[in-house]
């Protein structure tokens, strides 16, 4: 990920960084983090931390982190 903020994949807003997630991609097996985002309209969203040049995907289980702050 880059230090700039990216868009909501959903609503365009600026996102804020929210933490990162220890994840299992599944294309390779590798247990790698994930950097969550959330805009102000509570969309969460995430992107591979050793693939940044990826776009952000829609993190599938926003609930689990409802309570990361803005």
């Amino acid at each position: 990920m880059t230090d700039e903020a990216p868009a909501c994949p959903e609503c365009s807003q600026p996102m804020q960084s929210g933490g990162f997630v220890l994840s299992k991609r599944e294309d390779d097996g590798r247990r790698t983090c994930r950097k969550l985002w959330r805009c102000t309209d509570r969309h969460v969203s995430w992107g591979w931390i050793d693939r940044p040049d990826e776009p952000l995907e829609v993190c599938p289980v926003p609930e689990l982190f409802a309570d990361i702050q803005r």
